[in-house]
Order: structure tokens, then sequence, then C-alpha cells
């Protein structure tokens, strides 16, 4: 019997994390925020909110986007990043849909807060409150029920997951989000946020 057959030896150690794979692990874990010792999803979703007070309170203003587009720029980025770091996701935690693999999260609450204009997406700021971006109870109620959809898996994410590598990772959390979205857009229009 050989070292390998023998069940009793423990199997090869991982090898040692290089530069690459400390900046992807970085990266697919939003700046750490993936490694909380509990509800990483939860904590992974604080980095789509604290993107989301950076373009609404300082990036926004200061260049004169649109938060709406800001934050759909933003989210097809972080979707394309997710679904290209996926299969080193999986290769180096050994598992399908890692749990420090937060970007989706993040990806995820920022489809929720998307806003457009009624005549179509422009990138510069022209006119009523909707093109400033959510109020602070947008936020909180967007972060609330993209979890509870995360979690959820409504009709077809579940499905979704099984998709192979970052594919699958990416898309359940981008129809949260899509069902996020539409909860806000009718909660918004029914109290008469602006």
């Amino acid at each position: 019997m050989t070292q390998r057959d023998d069940p009793s030896t423990p199997p090869p150690a991982a090898r040692p994390p290089g530069l690459v794979d400390r900046i992807c692990a970085l990266l697919v874990s939003s700046g750490g925020l993936g490694y909380a010792p509990v509800a990483s999803g939860t904590f992974g979703t604080l980095g789509g909110v604290a993107l989301a007070l950076a373009f609404k309170l300082w990036l926004c203003p200061k260049q004169g986007w649109s938060f709406g587009v800001a934050a759909g720029v933003a989210a097809a980025a972080i979707f394309a990043l997710g679904v290209s770091l996926g299969p080193w996701a999986e290769r180096w935690y050994r598992v399908k849909d890692p749990k420090p693999f937060v970007l989706d999260e993040v990806m995820g609450y920022l489809v929720a807060l998307l806003r457009l204009p009624p005549d179509g997406p422009t990138l510069l700021k022209e006119g009523p409150g909707w093109m400033e971006g959510p109020n602070w109870k947008e936020l909180v109620l967007a972060f609330l029920m993209f979890r509870a959809f995360d979690v959820l898996k409504p009709w077809p994410a579940r499905r979704l997951e099984y998709l192979p590598r970052g594919w699958g990772i990416m898309l359940d959390d981008l129809v949260a989000g899509i069902y996020t979205w539409m909860f806000i857009w009718v909660i918004r229009s029914w109290c008469h946020w602006s």
C-alpha cells in the first residue's frame, strides 16, 4: 500500500497562496467581507451598500453622473469579474459557490437599486430627484429584501445556481437583485418616494 492509498494519511496540503491568489481572494471576498465567521452573504452585501453610498454621496455628485447608470455599469463590471473569477474560486476553495465568494451579493444589491429615466439611460444628471439615487429607506429596504430573496432563491434562481463555474455563482444573485428591484419599484410608486 502506498502512502497515497493509506486512509490514515492526510491529503497533500494546498499550495501556498501566491500574489495572484491573494489578489483574487481579496476581490472575490469583497475586501475580506466574505470571511465573516457567520452570514458571509449578509456581510458581503455590505460591500454593495458601501459602493452605493460612495456613488450617492461622493462619485455621482462630484462627477455629475446619474446614480442609476453608475450602479448599472458597476453591477455589469462586477458580474463579468465574478464570472471570470468563479473557476479560480471553486479550485481554490475546493467547493462550488464558496462562502467567501461574495461578489455576487455586491452585484445583486446594486441591481436592486437601479433607476433609469423613462426616456432611456443617460450618464449625466438632468433633473428630477430619481436621478440622485435611492433614499435611505430604499437602501435599507433593498438590503433586507435582497437578503430575503437571496436566501429564498425564487424561480429561476435555484435552477441557475447549478450552472457551471462563475455563471451559477453570479446568476442566482442577479435574479434576487431583479426581484428586489421589482419589489422596491412597487413600494416606491405606492409610497410616492421621489
